[in-house]
């Protein structure tokens, strides 16, 4: 979805205009086809930013409860304010990993694209102003440190939009992934993220846990009309 349709989207809604306008945050409408033709209660959303996509499944799915994990202390702050009173929303202040601790994120210039992995040269050719600006060091846990079986009410869909680092974040769910129906993630076809997993490693991972690919969505093409990488809908 280019600027101009996705403005359009947001503000035709009074929803995501109140946000956009209140608290400059744009709803990620993009994913609304997805989220709409699901039917989930629980939506874990790795990698929330300022809320762009909890807004899309909030809006799409207003039964289910939203659990977001964001890394960064200023999105994170921004989310709570633009969720503020909505008890169907938390958020950790955390990342997802295999391993508890504490890791060095790359803090981008826009900080969306912010990653636990080095931004690559091609990343920043790409996508202009999304060079590194500086480093933090933030909390990594697996998921299971944050939630249990009965916290993930089905159907549950499990988000994932973690600049490269998919394939360690699914491994921090691995022990509860089993209690989704759904993985909606973002992965690359080129290396974006130094060390990153590709798609094709991602699917095939998830494949061995009895995931199939349902649908590929928001296609993103260089100039040459090189596939860069897409939002990958998967189910049991």
């Amino acid at each position: 979805m280019n600027r101009g349709k996705k403005l359009a989207a947001i503000l035709t809604s009074p929803f995501y205009q109140a946000r956009l306008l209140c608290h400059q945050v744009a709803a990620g409408v993009e994913h609304a086809p997805v989220l709409s033709v699901l039917d989930c209660r629980t939506v874990v959303d790795i990698g929330a930013n300022r809320g762009q996509f909890a807004l899309v499944a909030r809006r799409c799915l207003p039964q289910a409860r939203v659990i977001s994990f964001e890394p960064l202390p200023a999105p994170a702050a921004t989310f709570r304010t633009v969720f503020a009173g909505d008890s169907r929303v938390t958020l950790h202040e955390a990342a997802i990993g295999p391993v508890p601790g504490n890791a060095t994120i790359h803090v981008s210039k826009r900080d969306d694209a912010s990653s636990l992995l080095p931004i690559t040269a091609t990343q920043v050719a790409l996508f202009p102003g999304t060079a590194e600006a500086a480093t933090a060091v933030v909390r990594v846990a697996p998921l299971r440190e944050f939630l249990s079986a009965a916290d993930i009410q089905n159907p549950a869909l499990l988000k994932l939009d973690v600049q490269g680092y998919e394939l360690e974040a699914l491994r921090g769910c691995e022990d509860l992934l089993g209690l989704f129906s759904y993985v909606y993630a973002e992965c690359s076809f080129v290396e974006l993220y130094a060390g990153q997993a590709l798609a094709v490693e991602v699917i095939a991972w998830l494949r061995e846990r009895g995931f199939k690919l349902r649908g590929v969505h928001n296609m993103e093409y260089d100039h040459d009309g090189r596939a860069i990488q897409a939002d990958f809908l998967f189910n049991r």
